[in-house]
């Protein structure tokens, strides 16, 4: 019993169900990069977990004083975990982290793990506070999926699969700004105008996930109407549009589950900006990732690996009604 209990201090510790926001962007890179599922993919995708848990643990470490009096149920304030406890699980994982990479990757994915866990460091240790914040939680999202590219794509030149990624990655530090800038008031609650601002944000995010699969689902099924000479062309171009639609159609799916989450519970923060609403908003918006993810990985033909994300998500919402990801 009494090891059960430390166990589950240290999930909510770490927040653990919100790692499940986190495979989705190393897949997101690695679609983009050609090839979403293989052996480096799977060992980035464990580094990112170990590193976005050290930083929930550092987080904790570093904020102890505050959460006393914001936050007292939190485990380090509430004492069932010590305050050096928080900062050993922070080192011991991204150690973990970083040596995963390595055995998994080597070099190549040491240059996606390095500067993630500097940008965790730096952010829980002395820019969460400064206006460099949102931006710099942002940057780690986007380098998590560009580590996802290059763990793809180990033979290419790095500058161009990091072009490969870089859409993606723009996207979803998009959308992490958006939340970062939201859970600074998630105490005292936020000006409307902030809630009002994010979910523009989001909506623009969305649509600039969907339009380019619909314009080429609209361009493959011009191209397999009339005027095409011969029997297999035709066929060849019918069943291209057709899967371009299919693609179309999960992406498109994908970004309205995004913003029926996330945008649903910003337009409540947008009518009543209370603390309350801006948490919930917050928490909605770390899950709302994985459809994102899902959208962004579809787009690039990876149908199956977004069905996954897509099929987590869910899941990781019934997780986080027991353990908060905030």
């Amino acid at each position: 019993m009494k090891t059960r209990r430390r166990l589950s201090d240290l999930a909510h510790l770490v927040r653990a169900p919100a790692a499940l926001s986190v495979p989705g962007d190393v897949l997101a890179g690695a679609a983009a990069a050609g090839s979403p599922l293989n052996f480096r993919t799977f060992g980035v995708v464990g580094s990112s977990v170990c590193l976005y848990w050290a930083g929930m643990a550092l987080n904790d470490y570093a904020d102890a004083t505050i959460d006393a009096v914001e936050r007292p149920e939190r485990p380090v304030p509430s004492g069932r975990v010590p305050r050096r406890t928080a900062l050993a699980v922070a080192g011991g994982l991204t150690a973990a982290g970083l040596g995963l990479a390595a055995v998994t990757g080597g070099r190549r994915s040491l240059l996606g793990a390095v500067p993630l866990a500097g940008l965790v460091w730096a952010y829980d240790l002395g820019l969460k506070g400064t206006s460099a914040g949102p931006a710099a939680m942002a940057g780690a999202r986007a380098v998590d999926v560009l580590a996802g590219a290059l763990a793809a794509d180990p033979g290419g030149r790095v500058g161009s699969v990091l072009r490969k990624g870089a859409g993606p990655a723009a996207l979803v530090g998009a959308h992490t700004y958006t939340l970062m800038a939201l859970s600074r008031h998630e105490m005292h609650g936020a000006p409307a105008r902030l809630p009002a601002r994010t979910l523009a944000a989001s909506t623009a995010t969305a649509v600039a996930a969907a339009v380019p699969v619909v314009r080429r689902a609209a361009r493959d099924m011009r191209g397999s109407g009339p005027g095409l000479t011969g029997q297999a062309a035709p066929r060849r171009a019918v069943a291209g549009a057709d899967a371009a639609w299919s693609t179309a159609l999960v992406t498109v799916g994908a970004t309205l589950a995004y913003l029926g989450t996330y945008g649903s519970a910003q337009l409540k923060a947008v009518r009543k900006p209370s603390g309350e609403n801006v948490r919930k908003a917050v928490g909605s918006g770390v899950l709302a990732l994985m459809p994102l993810q899902a959208a962004l990985t579809a787009r690039a033909g990876a149908p199956v690996a977004a069905a996954v994300l897509g099929f987590g998500h869910p899941l990781a919402r019934r997780l986080a009604r027991r353990i908060s990801p905030t």
